[in-house]
């Protein structure tokens, strides 16, 4: 059986969810359900909605939002805000590295083809670096857990991680229905997180910023599946929101066009691939990009968020290596474990994997949101068999992991409380100093059994609260 987060194995309450337990009962599940069809207006109301690429007709979707808090208590957020902070560290190490000396591949750790042969690497880079060494300003790492006190990272988000608006509003709607729950002040809060990423992005403001930065979000546009959350951090942290058109790039400065006039950009948190950015440097066919953009990135005229090229630190391959990474540059024993990852890459290994793909999951490892996965348990035989095939046609491409037991979290069916299994996705900003807030975004599997969370693949969300001592 797998840990369940509310409930001892004997059955007992955890007492972490004493007081969730209390309200479960004092409100019912009848009034619970009621209050789920309220959450789902407001979200509605609010505009909160997604998009899934590849379907027809109307893409925009309404994410399953569940009532039920994802609880973890002072004490295993402690250990989880170390583990994340120290990978955050690591993996912004590891990139300055790979763009010089390449010290990892020197020592023997790395091999160099999964980094210089990736396609998420940039030679563009090589030998250049942004302000405060930071490459990966916004590290979203995805955790999983197996035990009471067993974490485990699934993968690591080093470009634009997503979600973060949904953390922001699952804590706005909890506690705009149920004030009395937090009136005791017992859960930690997150609602500083624009401000905190704002102050983030500020302290890399590039050389040529002369008093304080001027930061813009850039969005591809409103046809974007995340362009709900690109408008709504733009909002809180009170900065304003562009698109490409909105910018162009002359003497070594990237301006934005006001009513007022070009007023000059020190600070973007992009939005956009990194293939789109610049047409003159990465793809000419981009309609997305701002011609020149690059030049100016390079010569100390403006400080992209993330950096091009921070892709490389969270390619699946080259995630295996991240403890060694961790020992490596901060000579310190990795505190948040890595899921047992098979490389098909090597002979040995792919043998291992082709022989047990119906008992494990197989990822592509430039693959994300929860595509070109397979799910060994849950596939059928000629569903395995054809992914077999596209394993033995490019082996470098694929990865595989054990399927875990994942923890269930308590979630709310029409009957009763139900256990599903979830992920767990926190935010850390990196900026002079590295910051956290004590939460993040709990994505749950909604299906009985089902090991997907991803939004995209019909999974939901939860508020996730970290106690305070």
């Amino acid at each position: 059986m797998p840990f369940h987060e509310m409930f001892e194995p004997e059955g007992s309450i955890r007492p972490c969810y004493d007081e969730v337990q209390k309200w479960v009962e004092r409100t019912g599940i009848a009034g619970l359900n009621r209050r789920m069809d309220e959450a789902e207006a407001i979200f509605r109301r609010i505009g909160i909605t997604f998009a899934v690429y590849g379907e027809g007709g109307d893409p925009e979707r309404l994410i399953p939002f569940d009532l039920l808090p994802r609880i973890f208590t002072a004490q295993e957020w402690r250990v989880l805000d170390k583990g994340i902070r120290q990978r955050a560290r690591a993996l912004n190490a590891f990139l300055h590295d790979v763009y010089h000396r390449g010290e990892i591949v020197k020592a023997g750790i790395m091999p160099a083809d999964i980094i210089y042969k990736n396609s998420a690497y940039l030679a563009e880079m090589a030998d250049f670096t942004p302000p405060g060494k930071v490459y990966s300003h916004i590290v979203g790492i995805d955790i999983v857990r197996t035990g009471p006190g067993s974490f485990e990272v699934l993968e690591d988000n080093c470009r634009t991680p997503s979600g973060v608006s949904y953390m922001l509003e699952n804590r706005e709607i909890m506690t705009r229905m149920f004030p009395e729950l937090f009136a005791q002040g017992i859960v930690a809060p997150v609602d500083d997180y624009p401000a905190e990423l704002l102050k983030s992005l500020k302290e890399v403001a590039p050389p040529a910023c002369k008093g304080d930065p001027v930061v813009v979000v850039l969005t591809p546009g409103s046809l974007n599946s995340a362009y709900y959350e690109h408008s709504f951090l733009a909002d809180l942290m009170g900065v304003e929101l562009v698109e490409p058109a909105d910018l162009f790039v002359d003497e070594d400065r990237v301006w934005m066009k006001t009513t007022l006039g070009p007023k000059a950009v020190d600070v973007i948190y992009r939005r956009i691939d990194d293939e789109y950015l610049d047409p003159l440097v990465f793809r000419p066919d981009s309609l997305l990009g701002i011609p020149g953009i690059f030049n100016v990135y390079r010569n100390g005229g403006v400080t992209l968020a993330s950096a091009p090229g921070s892709g490389i630190a969270d390619d699946k391959a080259v995630y295996i290596y991240v403890p060694e990474m961790i020992r490596f540059y901060l000579g310190e024993k990795p505190i948040l474990d890595n899921i047992q990852t098979w490389q098909c890459g090597k002979p040995d290994e792919m043998a291992y994997v082709l022989e047990h793909l119906h008992e494990l999951v197989a990822k592509e490892v430039h693959g994300s949101g929860g595509y070109g996965m397979l799910i060994g348990p849950k596939s059928t035989k000629d569903e395995v068999e054809a992914y077999a095939a596209r394993i033995r046609a490019n082996p470098g491409e694929f990865i595989a992991q054990p399927t875990l037991d994942l923890s269930t979290v308590p979630t709310l069916g029409p009957a009763s409380v139900v256990g599903r299994h979830a992920d767990f996705r926190p935010y850390c900003l990196v900026g002079k100093q590295i910051r956290l807030v004590p939460g993040g975004l709990t994505r749950v599997a909604l299906t009985e059994g089902s090991l997907v969370v991803n939004s995209s693949q019909g999974g939901g969300v939860k508020d996730t609260w970290v106690l305070q001592d």
